[in-house]
């Protein structure tokens, strides 16, 4: 096994999914920077989506839920008195069941 080999059934999202990726490991080199740069863009506009649906809710006077993790949530850790991501192991199910509608279309 090598660090970036596929393995079935992981997260749509998983990271050894990306195109580019892909492209880069098989030598198409400039295919998989057209892919890199396509993919940052798409990364770009969802932010930008995310900042005007929270400026909206902002001059409507309404709440906005701000971006949350999927797998981890935020807790106080108990040894170094800070704030952390803690695993939640949510993953590890839904890995089991193959069931990924929280995962969004990334790539």
């Amino acid at each position: 096994m090598t660090l970036n080999e596929m393995e079935d059934g992981v997260a749509p999202t998983d990271s050894r999914r990306r195109p580019d990726q892909r492209l880069m490991e098989q030598g198409e080199w400039d295919e998989a920077n057209r892919e890199k740069l396509r993919l940052e863009e798409k990364q770009r506009a969802s932010r930008r989506k995310r900042e005007e649906e929270a400026k909206q809710h902002a001059d409507e006077g309404k709440v906005y839920e701000v971006y949350r993790p999927k797998w981890f949530k935020r807790e106080m850790d108990a040894f170094s008195k800070t704030m952390s991501y803690k695993f939640t192991n949510e993953y590890w199910l839904r890995k089991r069941n193959q069931e990924w509608t929280r995962c969004a279309n990334i790539f």
